[in-house]
């Protein structure tokens, strides 16, 4: 079959494409020299190879490449938000966030937050809020803004003089807990003793446990000067004890190891009111718990839990045993009692104040001296021993 042509034309002859050969030329290796005659001529990086990659990017159905998979962490690893929220305690923590709720949602406030804005908090709640609540509230809108990469309000000039005016027009004297003396202490442990006889004849075994738990509590606290975070954070696995000598307890962290480097603690074993004979007799009632925390949680069964007590409890436990051995006014009494009371007593006994910081852990010397207080009938013997002479 011919295919039409117009008139006075003529068909164009077929051309063939000529295939030119390939010259190989030879390249020197990378990073050495050849020559040419006129010296040494350093030749440059050759084509780079394809790889498989981007031979399977030109060619997808050409080169069969396995998909390599990202490694999956491991089950037990976790997130940089878990170790953000174990650098801070708990208590900092759920008090922070309490403060900014409270800047945003009572008073309406916006973050980040303008100087302005932050001064007008303060006067809103000036008088109606302690100093020392409008100062951990400054403290956590520092933290927050910090936290997310803001600059820092409360640092400013007019925020700074607006809280110096607060001082000076709602001055506060600022309240601390009654210490625990001797003879407090003495009064608490014979009751908690009679108690706990009493519980094991009635056959009350919950009661029995938690007379002996209360008692190693209030001996500890007080021998040992800890705060109440640090009682119920004590672990069973990190306490050594030597009958007759003493003990030791280990806290990977506390409020003031910043590092988080953690701290061993040690205990004289004593004559009376022993706080390693308290603990011994409690860890021998609950050897149940093998592991866990040293003074857990009791239920009205008699069961122990595996979280610790709730440090804000031992408030009330000291006050109900103050108040069953017969201390008047025991709701003067808090947790911090016990740190005063024993600071009280290393003082009156002669213990430098280098030696009381070292032993407590103290750091600051301000901080020191605000739990040492000098009674009134203390004073005034020493202004009757000077006016004899």
């Amino acid at each position: 079959m011919r295919l039409w042509q117009p008139a006075g034309r003529t068909p164009p002859k077929p051309t063939h494409r000529r295939t030119l050969p390939v010259r190989h030329e030879r390249t020197a290796p990378v990073g050495r020299t050849c020559s040419l005659g006129t010296g040494p001529l350093r030749v440059c990086d050759p084509a780079p190879r394809r790889s498989a990659t981007m031979a399977v990017m030109r060619h997808p159905a050409s080169v069969p490449v396995a998909a390599e998979a990202s490694p999956s962490p491991p089950a037990t690893s976790r997130s940089v938000e878990d170790f953000l929220a174990a650098g801070q305690r708990h208590n900092t923590r759920r008090s922070y966030a309490s403060a900014v709720q409270h800047f945003e949602s009572e008073w309406g406030g916006l973050l980040p937050a303008a100087p302005d804005a932050v001064a007008r908090y303060l006067a809103h709640y000036a008088g109606a809020l302690s100093l020392n609540t409008l100062r951990q509230r400054l403290a956590a809108l520092s933290r927050w803004h910090a936290d997310h990469g803001f600059s820092d309000p409360t640092k400013a000039p007019v925020v700074r003089q607006v809280f110096k005016g607060i001082r000076t027009v709602h001055p506060q004297q600022e309240r601390q807990a009654r210490p625990v003396d001797l003879g407090h202490l003495q009064a608490v442990d014979a009751w908690l003793r009679q108690a706990q006889a009493d519980a094991a004849v009635r056959g009350d075994q919950a009661a029995a446990l938690r007379h002996a738990r209360d008692r190693s509590l209030v001996l500890l606290g007080f021998w040992r000067g800890f705060r109440s975070d640090e009682l119920t954070r004590l672990e069973r696995r990190f306490v050594e004890i030597a009958p007759g000598r003493g003990m030791s307890c280990f806290l990977p962290h506390s409020k003031t190891d910043r590092l988080g480097q953690g701290q061993t603690y040690k205990c004289p074993a004593l004559s009376a009111l022993c706080p390693v004979e308290a603990l011994s007799a409690w860890l021998a009632l609950s050897v149940e718990k093998t592991d866990g925390p040293v003074f857990p949680a009791i239920d009205r069964w008699g069961r122990l839990g595996d979280e610790p007590m709730a440090p804000t409890s031992l408030n009330l436990i000291l006050r109900r045993v103050l108040e069953a051995a017969g201390v008047d006014a025991a709701q003067g009494f808090s947790s911090h009692s016990l740190r005063r009371g024993f600071a009280s007593w290393a003082r009156d006994s002669g213990w430098d104040i280098k030696e009381l910081m070292a032993y407590i852990g103290w750091r600051d010397m301000k901080s020191a001296l605000r739990y040492m207080d000098i009674s009134g009938q203390d004073l005034q013997q020493r202004f009757e021993r000077a006016l004899a002479r």
